[in-house]
């Protein structure tokens, strides 16, 4: 347990313009956030360009519980400019050994854009996770978002491989890096790097 709460304030305004296919990043380990300890994180994001399109720079984050040992729920959120996205997911580690573990998480998101329309849609990941070492872990991630435009019949869906990993630098604070391979025409490869700060009530 740790002793003192930290106090993390996200600052977020960036640069560049986004469209409607940017997403949020997973950035964690299959290990769901101890029970009773807060999680807040932040993470440089750029997505890179396609089709001849520039890369976009932004910044997402995440704040969360861990309401049992293996169950919790994080806000997350991500900032570009003309782009807000929020959400909410909730993950279960239902494999839980000692090198090697799995869970699965699932919540809802809704994005503004002004001008080009907000979306709303549901979005859940299957994230395994293995340790070749006490401070470091590896994980692969599967995140599929099945996104409506609003007031439009319009449908899409984002579908990315993530591959990532996560190195404890303290008890209370992580090093997090990962790569999303975008595997459908809606999706944009991303790349995201950051840190994870843990504290107790």
């Amino acid at each position: 347990m740790f002793k003192r709460i930290m106090i993390i304030l996200v600052a977020a305004m960036f640069l560049a313009a986004v469209d409607v296919s940017a997403q949020d990043v997973l950035m964690n380990s299959a290990e769901t956030i101890k029970k009773g300890n807060f999680k807040v994180a932040v993470f440089p994001t750029v997505l890179l360009g396609k089709n001849g399109s520039d890369s976009k720079f932004g910044v997402a984050g995440r704040a969360g519980f861990g309401i049992t040992s293996r169950f919790d729920i994080e806000a997350k959120a991500a900032f570009f400019k003309d782009l807000n996205y929020f959400g909410v997911d909730v993950e279960y580690w239902f494999v839980r050994g000692r090198s090697f573990n799995v869970s699965v998480a699932l919540g809802g998101h809704m994005t503004n854009v002004p001008g080009a329309g907000d979306s709303s849609g549901i979005d859940t990941t299957l994230l395994c996770s293995t340790s070749p070492s006490n401070n470091l872990e590896l994980y692969g991630g599967l995140r599929l978002a099945f996104n409506s435009l609003k007031n439009s019949d319009y449908n899409f869906t984002l579908v990315h491989i993530v591959p990532g990993l996560e190195y404890r630098i303290s008890a209370a604070l992580d090093f997090l890096a990962e790569f999303g391979f975008a595997l459908n025409d809606n999706s944009r490869n991303y790349a995201s790097v950051g840190l994870a700060f843990y504290f107790s009530r």
